[in-house]
């Protein structure tokens, strides 16, 4: 198969119990996109019936048709292939779960977000809620590989595929889970027709504890039955605690009566958080103690290669979360808007980097114009390898770090680097959460292009 109707399928980005997600391309203009296709597991098939899935899975399109927000993901075309329904979306290389480094085992640790950016994914989920809960539509499925991110790191909320019109009435068997463990509210595991909106508030209160800490609210065997995120996180206080606690509350009539008004909440939390930061900023600077040791190793590879991830993880030396387990030494030498020195790694960067995200062959194309323009007087600038990259990555900031200025391009989150995994995919850093990734080489990143140079 590599047709689905008139879209050539360009790879998997997904599948579940209903179907399958691929990564498309539209003839002849060459747009991707991402194709939800009804391919359901056939126990679910025995459990239902395949009548019953294909009318939820029209459900489910015509829901997403039917809404028009900044933060719900739109639906372009519905169809059928093979007599099996299938509806098409705007494709989005990157999503909260993959941010967080969340696996299959979602009870291991991931990775925190700093503390700006989970405030913010929070209040769009929140805008999207708000919609959907005004439209009648209960999601029951909040959790953060539903929650895709743009290249402009704007949220879209995905897969309505369980989601609940009000007044309708779940008919399936009563051993089928609705939701996701771990991020579904109590209720909805025991009985899914009973739920309302403060369901889904209580599964965005579980996703921002788990974007905050690392963890699920549900700690590990031996532990607590649950920790407040300020044990877990020094950047929180009782403030956080209180807002999380009511919003993961056992009985629906303890959390947030809205997504409004759980918005409200949040917001309040965002300006005692710029408090906190202006107060932590107005204080002389501390001695702070590295907590995390750095090295020194040259010559840094400036040849791309192709590298399994078995490969790469060992030569970069990286952690189970594939951030670095040690960092480089920096000597950073701003030259002008343009242009920044590091003289410990021998290397010439980019100040900023380019403007738009661009897709991995755009990527070397936009480099090799630097060098037609003799950008910043360099005219050797190249797509940077994964060793070269490494050496810009820290720890994910706290609130103290916050306070000083960057020196690179803070638009610039993820870059591109010359290395591939295979033949469609390569790597990229996600420069702000410090953690080696890889995606799709038709996904769109930033470019931060790097020359070498000798002293």
């Amino acid at each position: 198969m590599k047709q689905i109707g008139r879209y050539i399928i360009r790879g998997l980005l997904g599948q579940g119990g209903m179907g399958k997600v691929y990564r498309v391309e539209l003839p002849p203009i060459g747009k991707i996109a991402a194709l939800k296709l009804l391919r359901p597991d056939p126990l679910l098939v025995k459990l239902l019936g395949i009548s019953r899935l294909t009318d939820q899975f029209t459900s489910e399109a015509r829901t997403l048709a039917g809404l028009q927000h900044p933060h719900i993901v739109s639906i372009h075309d519905f169809d059928h292939w093979r007599s099996m329904p299938f509806y098409v979306m705007d494709y989005y290389a990157n999503n909260i779960g993959a941010i967080i480094g969340e696996s299959y085992t979602t009870e291991s640790p991931s990775r925190v977000l700093p503390v700006d950016r989970a405030l913010e994914y929070t209040r769009q989920i929140l805008e999207a809620l708000a919609a959907l809960h005004d439209a009648g539509i209960i999601h029951r499925d909040i959790k953060p590989f539903n929650l895709l991110i743009t290249a402009q790191d704007r949220l879209k909320l995905c897969d309505f595929g369980l989601s609940k019109l009000r007044g309708e009435i779940y008919s399936g068997p009563r051993n089928l889970n609705v939701g996701s463990p771990y991020y579904a509210a109590p209720e909805q595991e025991k009985n899914p027709d009973i739920v309302d909106q403060s369901a889904d508030l209580y599964s965005v209160g579980v996703t921002l504890y788990r974007l905050l800490t690392g963890h699920l609210p549900e700690a590990s065997p031996g532990a607590p039955q649950y920790l407040p995120p300020s044990h877990l996180n020094s950047d929180l206080d009782q403030i956080w605690d209180d807002f999380l606690a009511q919003s993961m509350a056992f009985s629906p009539q303890e959390r947030f009566t809205s997504a409004i008004s759980m918005r409200h909440a949040l917001d309040k939390l965002v300006d005692h958080w710029q408090s906190q930061k202006n107060k932590t900023c107005a204080l002389p600077p501390a001695d702070k103690e590295t907590t995390w040791t750095m090295t020194q190793r040259l010559p840094l590879r400036a040849e791309p290669l192709k590298l399994t991830p078995e490969e790469i993880a060992p030569q970069l030396d990286l952690d189970t979360l594939w951030r670095p387990k040690k960092y480089f030494k920096n000597d950073f030498e701003v030259q002008d808007d343009a242009i920044i020195i590091d003289r410990a790694n021998s290397l010439v960067w980019q100040r900023q980097g380019s403007n738009l995200p661009l897709a991995w062959e755009s990527a070397h194309s936009y480099v090799t114009q630097l060098n037609k323009t003799q950008f910043g007087g360099q005219t050797t600038w190249r797509l940077p390898t994964m060793a070269e990259l490494v050496t810009l990555l820290r720890p994910s900031p706290q609130a103290s770090d916050l306070c000083l200025p960057s020196l690179f391009g803070l638009t610039q989150r993820h870059l591109w680097s010359a290395d591939r995994r295979s033949y469609i995919a390569a790597y990229f850093v996600e420069a702000q959460m410090g953690f080696v990734g890889w995606s799709d080489i038709s996904a769109p990143h930033y470019v931060r292009a790097v020359s070498s140079v000798n002293f």
